[in-house]
């Protein structure tokens, strides 16, 4: 079991005042803090073996891309993937996920066929399925939440009626950035199956937060980013069978993903290559690889246990505020609590925070849809991470008193 409070001080940022007071870093569903470990990768890759990757033949490009492809491996252990080809890096998960819409949407989607989503996707996985319906002539539905604060989940009895073998791909959340539901993705993943349907999950909620296993999950595509599980921002994973990247097209095409190339055409490499055009974000890659065995030697249980636990009590002690909406489940949550009060705006509820030197994220947190269903344009959230204590949460409680005594009298 870690020492919580020994971790805070992995995180240099978290040493700091914010308006002269100690920063309680509660947004951390926007994107986690950096370890040390991580920012030293970072560092250490640009002053000794900052070069290409993949093309060169002297030491610092072989060291490069050593690193590279070891962050691959590494990445592919942390979530169990069966071959380290499995994962594509991306710029994160909105990138993976318009991937997957592109390329496999262009060979697979037609007319007749259905894409299945849920009410709570963030719009990353919700407008490429827009997208790709409107260009294939498919129809995208819609698994409803249930309870006038989703305090239900999704309706899994809906699931049954709307699971037909006309759908052809279930995109779903793993954990809701809105909600913090936790879905049963590996029954999601069984059931869409069972009609021959392919799994999109958006894990960028619970790959640094749960223990993640692709293979026991069942899931033929996932996606998520680096930057919400303490790695840096702009790198991100696609992870997808192999049988399936085998057969997915190009997205984007150019240097490094080709085999040949003539006047007339050009031949693909094989995945991983053939869907990495360019020059990739190398030393995002090895900060990925880092910010994993950083978790990995926290414990992913551990850090489950923590960050739910964190998130109970924040639901609990807020609860006690008067005319508080809190949406969601009340006990089995993810690490993060979103709330709302009729009679004062989400954005003046974060502004009071940042004085008393507390970040949270107040708005509809790519949820608009969502956020309409249950009668809302904005809330305030409240997420937690390696790096938060109970402390924080009575600081967050005191603030949040202030603001309604300024606002309410």
């Amino acid at each position: 079991m870690p020492a919580w409070p020994d971790v805070r001080a992995d995180f240099p940022i978290l040493h700091q005042q914010v308006n002269g007071k100690p920063l309680v870093y509660l947004d951390s569903a926007a994107t986690a803090q950096k370890p040390r470990a991580v920012i030293d990768a970072l560092v250490r890759y640009y002053e000794r073996d900052n070069s290409n990757v993949h093309r060169g033949l002297h030491a610092l490009s072989m060291r490069a891309t050593d690193a590279y492809e070891g962050a691959r491996t590494r990445v592919a252990k942390f979530i169990h993937a069966a071959d380290p080809a499995e994962v594509i890096f991306t710029r994160g998960t909105t990138e993976s996920i318009n991937l997957v819409a592109h390329s496999w949407g262009r060979a697979h989607l037609k007319p007749g066929d259905v894409v299945l989503a849920t009410e709570m996707e963030h719009h990353s996985n919700l407008v490429p399925w827009q997208q790709a319906a409107k260009a294939s002539g498919a129809t995208l539905r819609y698994v409803p939440v249930l309870g006038a604060n989703a305090e239900g989940g999704l309706d899994l009895a809906a699931l049954d009626r709307l699971l037909t073998p006309s759908v052809k791909l279930f995109a779903f959340t793993h954990i809701s950035n809105t909600l913090g539901t936790v879905n049963p993705a590996a029954e999601l993943c069984r059931r869409a199956r069972a009609v021959g349907a392919v799994t999109v999950v958006d894990a960028a909620q619970s790959v640094g937060h749960v223990p993640l296993d692709v293979q026991a999950l069942g899931c033929d595509f996932l996606a998520f980013s680096g930057h919400k599980m303490c790695g840096p921002t702009g790198i991100g994973v696609l992870y997808g069978r192999r049988a399936l990247l085998d057969k997915l097209a190009p997205d984007e095409t150019g240097g490094g993903m080709v085999v040949s190339v003539d006047y007339e055409g050009a031949s693909w490499k094989p995945a991983p290559e053939r869907l990495e055009a360019g020059t990739p974000d190398i030393a995002g890659a090895i900060g990925l690889g880092v910010a994993c065995d950083y978790l990995e030697g926290l414990d992913r249980a551990a850090i489950a246990r923590h960050d739910s636990g964190l998130a109970r009590l924040a639901y609990e002690k807020l609860s006690t505020l008067p005319n508080i909406r809190l949406l969601g489940p009340a006990d089995a949550r993810s690490g993060l609590v979103s709330f709302a009060f009729p009679d004062v705006h989400a954005h003046d509820v974060v502004t009071f925070a940042d004085e008393d030197g507390i970040a949270l994220r107040g708005g509809h947190h790519c949820n608009q849809p969502l956020m309409r269903k249950l009668g809302l344009t904005s809330t305030t959230r409240a997420s937690f991470y390696v790096y938060n204590q109970p402390g924080e949460i009575d600081a967050l409680v005191s603030s949040l008193q202030r603001t309604l005594k300024f606002f309410r009298g």
